[in-house]
């Protein structure tokens, strides 16, 4: 605590052991040099076996080396966050920023409608001032059964929600809870969590025999929303659609115990065969123009549909970093791990990345702050928009209702309105997708997101609480692992070779750990070669009797047989 009183809302710790993992670095450093001197100094002369097979396994080895070099970004200056939640609640209250969460789904086959409104009930029951919290769905697909649940999850939320804050439950996903728990484990809470149940089951039921069927209830089709779809011709050739179908802002709109709910808006925007929809980042920038003209959150969360909230307090987490009063103004956004809750017992194929999320990130976090990974993270609304860092700007987190709301004007007008938002024409002639909003033109636009995010001067936070705010689902097998690795390992090599590329757009910008942290991701395809190489070619020429590693002289030799000897 300083003299004037101070107390932060987040400190910051240096990991322990910093000293002994340098001089192990070093030691390993010193390895990695004789074995560039035995290379350089035993190379074949002209015309003896070997030669250029040699000096191959030296290129491998000089890659192997620089590579490693550029590991030691993640791990020489590894630090560690703690948040102070209660400071955060006895000096702001109840005056806190609005919360805009973005969960996006793009296909109902691979990505379920439970799934999906499993992952929406959990963030709409976030420990959080409901009027100041708002949930859209980006249904990248447009399909009528993920409308249809989200419909069916707006009703389930009103007793879920009440449910979950009365015996503060966690996780707050229903299908996560329930699975987790039985009617006998707890006493005190037999007949609400029987009632509960109950009513998830009807939901799911009805769901689930929807998908079956594949046509909805004529009872349903009354709503208002599905006469969306009379215009409708295929998920990739469709106007937009977008239907609140809950109003934080309408008295009316209460739960079972009387209490205001979070807004809940569907968003289909528009497609068109002639236009390119730039996959979720075109998703993502659609719903922060729309939610601009709705509920104009300050703080934005954007989540996978496969990613429940596991931690009903993550967003006091987060805005303890945002609204710390000397460091606050300087953080663009706090991004949380990827955590999985169907990991294998024994991981065959290191689906966890627990590497990356308890030893990486933490060390970029050292330098300035982790990448953004695209899920799990939260941002300052104007910094998504483009907005640079200005040192002399404090937070000033105000309460900012869009126009179209202090009009009071109608539900069905103000979703005509914030149609235009979304549709496919919108951005033309526009900073969207190249100054504004996420990056376009790259598989990973969530990297080079935040990358120009950390080069107009802003810092990033990487959180890791003791529970984990956020839980998904993990690939288990091969064929689903060597996808997402070819997705993640290409986009990050095409951002090396873009202008965006960490080596000379972020030079100077951002500190040089964090650039070669970077760098370090952007590389990972080409690793594949030397790999390749040093796997394959050796192991021929060992075949053929042609060593080319050093042999064990005499008193290596001895120095190994002697202990067994002895024994």
């Amino acid at each position: 605590m300083g003299n004037d009183g101070y107390l932060p809302l987040f400190e910051t710790k240096r990991a322990n052991g910093r000293t002994l993992y340098r001089v192990f670095a070093g030691s390993i450093f010193v390895g990695i040099c004789l074995i560039w001197s035995y290379r350089v100094s035993h190379v074949p002369r002209h015309g003896e076996d070997g030669r250029l097979v040699w000096i191959g396994l030296l290129a491998a080895e000089l890659w192997f080396g620089f590579y490693w070099f550029l590991t030691q970004a993640h791990r020489w200056n590894l630090v560690y966050r703690q948040t102070f939640k209660d400071r955060l609640s006895h000096r702001y209250g109840n005056e806190l920023p609005g919360v805009d969460i973005f969960v996006c789904t793009a296909d109902p086959v691979i990505e379920p409608p439970m799934m999906v409104i499993n992952t929406v009930l959990s963030v709409m029951a976030y420990d959080y001032p409901p009027e100041k919290l708002s949930v859209y769905l980006s249904d990248d697909a447009g399909s009528q059964l993920t409308f249809y649940a989200l419909l069916e999850a707006s009703q389930f939320a009103k007793y879920w929600i009440p449910f979950c804050k009365k015996f503060n439950v966690e996780p707050r996903s229903p299908v996560a809870y329930l699975d987790s728990i039985s009617i006998s484990d707890d006493s005190k809470q037999p007949k609400e969590l029987a009632t509960i149940k109950k009513l998830y089951e009807d939901m799911k039921n009805q769901v689930e025999n929807v998908a079956k069927l594949g046509r909805l209830p004529e009872v349903h089709l009354r709503h208002k929303g599905f006469s969306e779809w009379d215009s409708y011709s295929s998920r990739h050739d469709h106007d937009t659609i977008l239907q609140i179908l809950i109003d934080g802002k309408d008295p009316n709109a209460k739960d079972s115990e009387g209490c205001v709910l979070p807004t809940l808006v569907y968003v289909a925007r528009e497609k068109r065969p002639q236009y390119f929809h730039n996959f979720k980042a075109g998703a993502m920038n659609a719903l922060i123009r729309v939610s601009s003209a709705i509920s104009n959150g300050q703080i934005v969360l954007n989540v996978d549909c496969d990613m429940y909230s596991n931690n009903s307090l993550a967003v006091r987490d987060a805005l303890c970093f945002f609204m710390d009063e000397k460091k606050g103004h300087e953080i663009a956004y706090v991004q949380f791990p990827q955590n999985f809750d169907n990991i294998t017992k024994n991981e065959l194929y290191s689906s966890s990345l627990r590497v990356i999320s308890q030893v990486e990130f933490h060390g970029l976090d050292g330098y300035g702050g982790p990448l953004y990974v695209g899920t799990g993270c939260f941002h300052r609304r104007d910094t998504l928009c483009g907005r640079k860092f200005i040192r002399e700007i404090h937070n000033e987190f105000k309460i900012d209702i869009p126009k179209d709301r202090e009009r009071e004007e109608t539900i069905a007008v103000l979703e005509e309105k914030s149609k235009v938002l979304a549709s496919c024409t919108y951005e033309n002639n526009t900073a969207w997708g190249k100054e504004m909003g996420l990056k376009y033109g790259c598989p990973v636009e969530d990297v080079i997101t935040g990358l120009s995010i950390q080069c107009r001067g802003w810092k990033s936070v990487y959180y890791n609480p003791e529970r984990k705010a956020f839980l998904g689902v993990a690939p288990t097998t091969l064929a689903q692992i060597l996808v997402q690795h070819k997705r993640w390992s290409e986009g990050d090599f095409q951002i090396l070779l873009s202008k965006y590329s960490p080596a000379w757009f972020a030079n100077g910008k951002i500190s040089l750990g964090l650039q070669l942290g970077y760098c370090c991701y952007c590389l990972w395809a080409t690793n594949c070669l030397a790999v390749l190489y040093y796997s394959i070619v050796p192991s021929l020429y060992l075949l053929r009797g042609i060593p080319l590693f050093p042999e064990p002289s005499g008193v290596s030799m001895e120095w190994w047989h002697g202990p067994r000897l002895v024994e």
